[in-house]
């Protein structure tokens, strides 16, 4: 089963004083804090972002391309997320305003995610009519689909087949772009104005496709520092090769920027929607154990309050929401339709495959010796996990210890016991 690299959460060694917070949050046991620096556990990472929240010397951030990488490409698409809008107060910059002031960073064309969402609500309520297994579990929040690859394999037949909103938006955009422009698809580069570093990692690591057509990631935090920059009367490029920036007004789409907003476009009423990780796991958790086959759609965000909580964003989860709710009903009559060729279109192209990140050894008998040392050695621990150790828990520290990353001297209990 394959494994991948974190590339989206970077650690400043320097900055680490060993503190443990960032193991005690952590959803998958992904880190460890061995010689008082904190280690990241690549194939068991979601970039969830869990560690950077909890960590007060901020030496967890996470990784995106800056406005300079933009150039590399002869044309250039910003795709914005409606979440940047909630960052700002709307008296202060309405949507339009700030498409134009994204486009004078140097893009030719602004091109909205929310666009994408009606395409795949139609999709959604079609598909669910005839799903082999309920609940239909959202494929929007990519953290949560490495964690579904992860800690509940069995449940990725659930997963909505679909491409994620930013990956169909880049679709059509360069499309678009190629067309009116008569260039190539090889010239024009789509960069996504991401809310968090779980969907930065989605576009170099694709689930379900060979290849991302999001070409690079820009933080919500700083485009938000070089719109706020900016002189209230900057204007968008009017040069003939770029195109003039356009709200879309669509209030269901918008919604999708907090929690709920993707279950209450569609047409059903049998539907849950969660956030925070924790609790995504435990909903997922039963899940699995069959206890919720009534529903028709689980919607999961990894964050609270959904995508205007991700580590990017700088304001408040609570406000930036709320912000999304007055913006979603200002234009709920908006509307618009999509097409089976469109849901035939942006359906996933591969399988979604489990990732093993429990393998021991891949030779099987030599994997079973080492499973009889983890069991021997967590018999000797006080099975407390209090994380003194480096270790997230009695269990982890075991592991660690079979397999060389660890000591039993590690054991605080263990070694105040022998004192």
């Amino acid at each position: 089963m394959p494994n991948s690299k974190v590339h989206a959460i970077a650690l400043c060694e320097n900055k680490c004083n060993g503190c443990t917070n960032c193991i005690r949050v952590c959803p998958t046991e992904a880190l460890r804090v061995k010689n008082q620096k904190a280690k990241i556990i690549e194939k068991r990472c979601i970039n969830c972002g869990q560690c950077i929240s909890v960590c007060t010397h901020n030496a967890l951030t996470g990784v995106s391309d800056r406005i300079e990488d933009i150039q590399k490409f002869p044309y250039r698409i910003a795709l914005v997320d409606p979440v940047l809008y909630a960052q700002f107060h709307e008296s202060t910059l309405d949507p339009q305003v700030i498409l134009q002031k994204i486009q004078a960073l140097g893009f030719h064309m602004v091109y909205e995610v929310s666009r994408s969402a009606p395409i795949i609500t139609d999709f959604t309520n079609s598909y669910i009519k005839n799903a082999k297994a309920l609940p239909v579990i959202s494929s929007s929040c990519p953290a949560i689909l490495r964690t579904i690859q992860i800690r509940f394999p069995d449940l990725i037949d659930n997963i909505l087949p679909m491409d994620s909103p930013a990956e169909i938006a880049a679709e059509i955009a360069k499309e678009e772009l190629a067309t009116k422009k008569n260039v190539s698809r090889e010239e024009i580069g789509a960069f996504y104005i991401s809310t968090c570093p779980a969907r930065s990692f989605s576009f170099k690591k694709p689930v379900g496709r060979d290849y991302s057509n999001v070409d690079g990631t820009l933080s919500i935090k700083d485009i938000f520092l070089q719109i706020s920059a900016m002189k209230e009367d900057t204007p968008y490029s009017k040069e003939e090769h770029y195109e003039p920036p356009e709200f879309f007004p669509h209030g269901k789409a918008m919604g999708w920027s907090r929690l709920g907003g993707q279950s209450q476009a569609l047409s059903i009423k049998e539907f849950l929607s969660v956030d925070g990780i924790d609790n995504v796991i435990a909903i997922l958790a039963e899940v699995e154990d069959d206890k919720l086959q009534h529903l028709s759609f689980l919607e999961c965000q990894a964050c609270t309050n959904g995508c205007v909580r991700g580590n990017f964003c700088v304001e408040n989860s609570f406000v930036a929401r709320n912000r999304i709710r007055i913006l979603a009903e200002k234009h709920q009559d908006y509307e618009i339709s999509s097409s089976p060729e469109d849901h035939k279109r942006f359906m996933i192209q591969k399988e979604i495959e489990p990732f093993d990140v429990s393998s021991l050894d891949e030779d099987l008998s030599e994997a079973l010796k080492k499973l009889e040392k983890i069991t021997s050695v967590l018999e000797t621990l006080p099975n407390i996990d209090c994380g003194a150790c480096g270790s997230p828990s009695c269990r982890s520290l075991a592991e660690d210890i079979v397999l060389g990353y660890a000591a039993l001297e590690d054991c605080i209990v263990l070694l105040k016991e022998k004192q």
